[in-house]
């Protein structure tokens, strides 16, 4: 396994690639130089004035890049890892490299991009200079990073090459990243990975030196970020944030040639692209992502099955989804066996899959969507017996005896089914989805959010001369009877059976995840209360003892 570092800071990206491919004689370059990792204390001599460290920068937005290739002896293996001094474990790496090329019979000739997820390896230690856990107090909490997993990002390429034994190039460069800003990482690799695909290593190494000189990634601001001569223009959102639909995407022409890339989103998918086969029970869907339960998406290709499971994280927002999900998950994943066990029932846990070996080893599980080709007017698949995904060539549907506590709202599906005809972008139509998921999840929210409110004692409860008060507890059948006149029908048309989906939530993780942060929530405020009491009641004892001593 071969691993390389870049270069030390100084020219510019260009400059750097220039030099590095004429040095090389206009082909790869046999070696890079490493200039190793900063020494602790030494700040980069750098014009931004911002006294970071060497990789900083670089570490605020990524791990590491990888460059997965395959070897006729080893299979996939990873040939590169940017910066050198990046930690992956063995494990890590084996991950990376099965997970970064496509598991299907589907060939996945020319470019494809995808995005996994893997858990980090126990043990590992946390960096103490990292910039991020500042920033995350201000994200929403369905982009706050969690600390035991890494997102991949993928730019896989495969085309015909007689000069090579196998007769493909098959490569990928991988993004590895603790944030799960989806859009942006994708936009980030479609704007370098074809000229590394050419220029090979020096330019990985240019792209790298441009990441690190971007400024932070902090909540609210507007960001311009260089990479390779484009400027990408980005904000990333915050827990203040009103939610709704984002704008559609832009593209701009500034002056001095500098394309502009305006991203409205850093983490969305285009949703209605996702749910388009399956728009007919986009609302079923939704109640078993809310619900936590178990769900495989089979798909052609990892791109599908990667921005369908991103796509039903993403229905239930702004909740966020507190179960374990894989966008692309294969038969060679270090937790395959603990998914696919029958000697229990099957985990809380979104799977996207390609391999069509799945089909048989997570037969017995609960729910299953099976899709075709990702298309514009694709067709809508049906919902089946469980009992009918007998055969590996099964058709695509819904596979599922799973009864929806809702009845379906046919205004939204008509709205869908006119775009379609009239041929309305994928664009506006993911607009009208997002919006009608966001109100279903808010009429859903709304009397949780009240009645866990009414749990916070009151202000006047509140004495210095006392601990701070507890909160009280949650009682399932005391909230059941706040739904009679403040439920979902004040904000929701969708009839059905509310009380129920209520109960089988209250025993889902997103449930107990979702409690437990608006807890802690709570919980941080009492105490801040009880602290600006006991500076106030502080402040009247020494404004008393400063009046005593002027009458003395």
């Amino acid at each position: 396994m071969a691993v390389r570092g870049p270069a030390g800071s100084g020219p510019s990206s260009h400059e750097l690639v220039d030099e590095a491919v004429a040095a090389a004689g206009g082909r790869q370059a046999p070696t890079l130089v490493a200039a190793g990792p900063a020494v602790e204390g030494e700040e980069e001599d750098d014009s931004r004035g911002r006294g970071l460290l060497r990789w900083d920068g670089f570490s605020a937005w990524l791990h590491c890049v990888c460059v997965v290739g395959f070897d006729l002896e080893l299979g996939q293996a990873v040939e590169v890892i940017y910066p050198q001094h990046s930690k992956l474990t063995d494990k890590e790496k084996t991950n990376i490299c099965y997970l970064s090329f496509p598991d299907s019979n589907s060939g996945c000739l020319g470019d494809t991009q995808f995005c996994f997820r893997f858990r980090r390896s126990s043990g590992r230690r946390v960096s103490l200079h990292c910039l991020l856990d500042q920033f995350d107090k201000d994200l929403p909490v369905y982009l706050k990073k969690d600390p035991a997993y890494f997102y991949g990002y993928v730019y896989f390429r495969q085309v015909r090459d007689k000069t090579l034994k196998r007769g493909y190039f098959q490569k990928s460069l991988v993004l590895i990243s603790k944030l799960p800003y989806i859009h942006f990482f994708h936009t980030v690799l479609k704007q370098i990975a074809p000229e590394y695909f050419e220029k090979n290593e020096p330019y990985l190494e240019a792209a790298c030196n441009d990441v690190d000189r971007w400024p932070a990634p902090v909540p609210g601001k507007t960001l311009h970020l260089p990479i390779m001569g484009v400027v990408m223009k980005v904000r990333i959102p915050t827990c203040h944030d009103k939610p709704g639909p984002t704008q559609i995407t832009q593209l701009t022409q500034q002056a001095n040639t500098h394309i502009s890339v305006i991203l409205p989103t850093v983490h969305e998918v285009d949703l209605f692209r996702c749910f388009c086969p399956v728009f007919l029970h986009s609302q079923m869907l939704w109640e078993l992502v809310l619900l936590g339960e178990p769900l495989v998406v089979m798909a052609p290709s990892p791109s599908e099955s990667s921005e369908t499971v991103l796509a039903l994280v993403n229905c239930i927002s702004p909740l966020k989804y507190f179960s374990d999900f894989r966008p692309y998950f294969t038969i060679h994943d270090s937790e395959f066996k603990e998914y696919t066990t029958r000697t229990q029932a099957p985990p809380s846990v979104i799977l996207g899959v390609t391999n069509p070996f799945f089909a048989k080893t997570l037969q017995h599980w609960p729910h299953i969507i099976r899709i075709g080709d990702l298309k514009p007017a694709g067709k809508q698949v049906k919902v089946k017996k469980l009992k009918n995904l007998k055969t590996l060539d099964s058709k695509p549907g819904v596979y599922t005896s799973y009864k929806p506590y809702l009845n379906r709202d046919e205004e939204i599906i008509k709205q869908l089914q006119k775009g379609v005809q009239q041929k309305r972008p994928s664009e506006a139509q993911s607009v009208i989805l997002r919006r009608y998921f966001l109100e279903l999840t808010q009429s859903f929210i709304i009397p949780l959010e009240r009645y866990v409110a009414s749990l916070m004692p009151l202000q006047k409860t509140i004495s210095p001369w006392k601990s701070p008060p507890q909160l009280r507890q949650f009682l399932p059948e005391e909230f059941m009877k706040t739904l009679e006149k403040t439920g979902p029908q004040l904000t929701s048309r969708i009839k059905g059976d509310w009380i129920g989906l209520y109960r089988h939530f209250l025993k889902s993780p997103n449930f107990d995840g979702w409690f437990k942060t608006r807890r802690k929530e709570m919980t941080q405020k009492l105490e801040a209360l009880h602290l600006e009491a006991l500076c106030e009641e502080v402040r009247k004892q020494c404004l008393l003892k400063v009046k005593i001593m002027l009458r003395g």
